[in-house]
């Protein structure tokens, strides 16, 4: 735990659990993410989250051991996906920092983030 984006000191090559963003950056306007769950045994999500300031981590909710949606941002997700399973999300994405999150309990505490960028 407490690989959770923007930790002070962070060392992501401990991070057990991860998102990869391909490409890691986009035009504002309507942005398409298509997202497959690639783990075997686990069932997963990807928020977007939108970073009004990028220093800054996420709003976390301790006693859940997940970000609170509600007060970070929630600009769409692909909700729980099982094992090998794929899903898409079109959003419409002004230009700024973003983060791609798992909130499933533990999951973006583990890494399981990536920063992504839309270009004006």
């Amino acid at each position: 735990m407490g690989l959770a984006y923007a930790t002070p000191g962070i060392d992501l090559s401990k991070a057990t659990m991860g998102i990869k963003a391909s490409p890691g950056a986009a035009k504002a306007g309507e942005v398409t993410f298509s997202v497959k769950n690639d783990s075997k045994d686990t069932v997963h999500e990807m928020i977007v989250m939108y970073l009004a300031d990028p220093s800054k981590p996420l709003p976390y909710l301790d006693a859940e051991n997940r970000v609170d949606e509600d007060r970070a941002g929630d600009k769409g997700e692909v909700s729980e996906l099982d094992p090998g399973k794929s899903g898409t999300l079109t959003v419409e994405l002004k230009a700024g920092k973003y983060l791609l999150i798992c909130n499933v309990p533990g999951h973006y505490g583990a890494g399981m983030w990536a920063e992504f960028t839309v270009e004006p």
